[in-house]
């Protein structure tokens, strides 16, 4: 991998983990684009890298909420902060238990599925099409909705459809307030995110021996710097009800995928 191509993965992933547009199913897109020979132990480096440097993106962009759950919930007290951070868990569930029985299933869907990247790219428009159209409301989310908002979450484990797309464009079908699907969605992923870096660590199966630190150190800052921006634009996206670009988007790249994978 050279220092570009790691810079360009780097970008890709820190916007489209945040933009509605799905960061696994443009990571495979560009890794196919690339001509990715890395070994699979190093490209699984790689990418737990880059997750790691938008998880740490979204601290920043959400460090005065983190602070005030973290401090709700060393007080031990019923309080606001303490019922969130229980959404947050009860959302955390569907991928958790989908990621730990079905892990090697969901492994065999990435390594240049083209095709099904393509295909669920245009069922990320679809959602994102539908979620524009929704009344905006002031609803807050509530137990069940952050079930069915987790539920959302590991369906978008597949590659194509998009994390952030998903669990907003969920929220915002059932009625939640806009800003707080956002703020919700972006927050939810971040406990999954540092548990899958610290399973691959203790595992085994994140290889530093060979890894290229300066590449690995580009694609860190690509992706952290990316997703700052990203994240907070994506919020006022929400907000102003401007998903139907994003739609566009993935159709378009959805049918372009789909083309190529069928005919080159």
């Amino acid at each position: 991998m050279s220092y570009i191509e790691a810079i360009i993965l780097g970008l890709i992933q820190g916007l489209t983990e945040f933009l509605p547009v799905s960061s696994s199913g443009h990571l495979e897109l560009a890794k196919a684009i690339f001509g990715d020979n890395s070994l699979p132990e190093e490209s699984l480096t790689f990418t737990v890298i880059l997750h790691f440097a938008t998880a740490l993106s979204t601290l920043i962009v959400f460090r005065a909420e983190v602070f005030q759950i973290f401090k709700g919930l060393f007080q031990f007290k019923w309080n606001d902060e303490m019922i969130f951070s229980l959404k947050i868990i009860i959302s955390m569930f569907p991928a958790v238990i989908i990621g730990l029985l079905f892990e090697e299933q969901l492994e065999s869907f990435f390594g240049g599925k083209i095709l099904l990247v393509g295909c669920m790219l245009l069922v990320t428009a679809i959602l994102l099409l539908l979620a524009d159209r929704a009344k905006n409301t002031t609803k807050d989310v509530s137990n069940t909705n952050a079930l069915i908002i987790g539920i959302s979450q590991a369906i978008a484990m597949l590659p194509g459809i998009s994390r952030s797309g998903a669990t907003i464009s969920t929220s915002v079908l059932l009625g939640i307030d806009r800003t707080k699907a956002a703020r919700f969605s972006f927050l939810m992923v971040v406990p999954l995110i540092f548990g899958k870096v610290a399973k691959d660590i203790m595992s085994g199966d994140v290889n530093f021996e060979n890894a290229q630190f300066g590449q690995m150190s580009l694609g860190f800052f690509a992706a952290f710097i990316s997703g700052l921006f990203a994240c907070t634009w994506m919020i006022s996206l929400v907000k102003k009800s401007k998903l139907s670009y994003f739609a566009i988007y993935c159709t378009i790249v959805g049918l372009v995928a789909i083309g190529y994978a069928l005919f080159f």
